[in-house]
This record gives structure tokens, sequence and C-alpha cells, in this order.
């Protein structure tokens, strides 16, 4: 372990998404930190062990690991361990796992993990058995209970399954209340065929995450680019009214001049616009585009701060 990280306090989970019930388990583990004065860390696991044992991309990654450490880093840890997740992690049984990892490797002062936490061989490893775990090594350890959704009465956990259905369905309103912050993608903008450019709308292009589920449509979205924020329009999907494609995640930037190409850029969705469909012309396109513009603004105006601000 690096010296700054040694004996540290770690919330231990996947954390795709880092949502609110994530966030939970993080400031559980910093007030620990504080009170121990020890250094806090989130320690997870890359790549996804769904996506491991399947051997193929079966997740809808919320965060991957690039928008994972951006998320992470607002939270104002000490530092995130990635462990990789192989066959000899997959292997470790819960007690190999403590001894091994925890102990021997990171030598923690403290462990937090949420209250549906599993680890090891057979995911043996229980919330208790953690407990347990740490008496006999001499580590602290914290059981984070539930986070529940609370909007319209619902008593739903918050989870990161319950935000993927709600991108799925488009619902970005309903995944930023579950994860505490507005749904975002980090990409380098890459070059297109330009068509937007000749409708009049220049759009920075975004090759989409591979496991990515997220409804495809219109969008009304914060760019982060070139060390400040811009607020825009985005379309993500296949462009039926040219080629219906591969899926990309095409941005407009409303007031921008210049040239992003090669740059990486952080896009928030903040509000669900319209489905994506086929225009007839390119003039009916261009109608549908100001009128997507105004929209945008319109949402964008009512949200107020974004709420990827904040930590």
């Amino acid at each position: 372990m690096p010296q700054p990280l040694r004996a540290c306090v770690v919330a231990i989970g996947n954390f795709d998404g880092v949502h609110r019930g994530h966030r939970a388990v993080i400031a559980k583990a910093r007030a620990l930190a504080r009170e121990l004065e020890r250094p806090c860390a989130v320690l997870t696991f890359e790549p996804h062990p769904a996506d491991f044992f399947a051997k193929r991309s079966v997740i809808f990654r919320l965060s991957p690991l690039k928008a994972k450490a951006r998320a992470l880093a607002r939270l104002h840890l000490d530092g995130m361990i990635v462990l990789a997740f192989d066959a000899a992690m997959a292997n470790l049984t819960a007690a190999e796992f403590v001894e091994q990892v925890l102990v021997q490797r990171l030598g923690v002062a403290a462990v937090v993990a949420g209250y549906d936490f599993h680890f090891g061989k057979a995911r043996a490893g229980t919330p208790e058995y953690l407990a347990q775990a740490g008496i006999k090594h001499g580590f602290c350890v914290e059981i984070v209970a539930p986070i529940h959704q609370d909007a319209q009465g619902s008593i739903a956990a918050v989870s990161s399954t319950a935000t993927r259905q709600a991108l799925a369905q488009g619902d970005v309103a309903k995944a930023s209340e579950l994860l505490g912050h507005d749904y975002f993608v980090i990409g380098e903008v890459q070059h297109g065929q330009k068509l937007g450019r000749t409708l009049g709308f220049p759009t920075a292009n975004l090759i989409a995450e591979p496991s990515s589920q997220l409804r495809a449509g219109i969008y009304a979205v914060r760019v982060w680019a070139q060390g400040r924020k811009w607020d825009g329009v985005a379309s993500y999907g296949r462009r039926p009214t040219f080629d219906n494609g591969a899926t990309l995640l095409e941005v407009f930037l409303f007031d921008f001049t210049g040239d992003l190409y090669g740059e990486e850029i952080e896009v928030s969705f903040v509000a669900w616009l319209r489905e994506e469909k086929a225009f007839a012309s390119a003039d009916a396109l261009v109608a549908q585009m100001n009128q997507d513009v105004a929209d945008a603004k319109r949402a964008l105006a009512n949200t107020g701060t974004a709420q990827s601000d904040m930590a």
C-alpha cells in the first residue's frame, strides 16, 4: 500500500453508479476514518464480477472505471483501490479474502460495507461473517442498512439495478433521484460524418459504451468541456433519418464555438425530451431540432444547479 493509505478505513463494494446507497456506505467510512484518525479509501473491483463469470459484458455499467473514479473523487476520499477480479480473486474463500487481501495486503484499520455485500468464492462471505472476521483479526467493521427511495411513498431500496431499469426507460429524472446526482458518461469526441454541421447543428460525437442500455432518444444535457459547463441537447441512438448505424451520443452545445475533437468531455443527462424517430426530409428534421433546443433550454432552466456538481 502507498504510505498515505496504510492502515486506512475502506468502504468496500462494486459501487456501480455511486448511488445514494453507496454514498451512505462511503459517508459512514469517512466518519469512522475521522474518528480513528485514519485515511479513507474505496475498495472496488474490475471488471464487474458478473462480466468476469459470463466472460462477456452482461452488466449495463452505470459507471465504468473512469466515471467511477470521477464520481468518487467528488466525495473527497483519500484514494480508490482497484482490485483485479480474475480467476485467482474469484477462487479465494471468504476467509482467504479477509486474511490475504484485507489483512496482509491492505492492512486495513476498518471496513465499511453495505447490508447486501457478499464476497469470497460462491459469495459465501456475508456481512455477518465480515463482522466476526473483524473481531478475529483486529479491525473494525460497520455494516450500513439499505437506503430507501422515498418519493411518492415508495419503499424500494436504492440499487444499481433500479437505476439501470430507470435509464433503460429513459427516465433520467428517476435515475438522478436514485443516484443522488445526474447520470453521466465520459468519452473522447470523435470525428463523425458531420451531418449535424450541414444542418446548422454541429455536434460533439461520443462512441456509446458497449454495455449501455440507455433508451434511445433525445435528452437535455449538461456538458463539461474545456474547463467549463455548457448546456445542450443530445441524441442517443442510431440516426434513423440517415443510416441506422452504430449507436452514438451526439451532443449539440448551446452557444459553443470551437473544436472539441480528441478532447474528453463529460455529459450529464438531465431530462428526457422525446423518442428517436425518422423524418421525411432534412427540413422536417431541422424544424424538430429547433424545437428540441427550445425544449431542452426550458427543461434545463427548471433544474437549477446540476446534481453532478454536488459531493
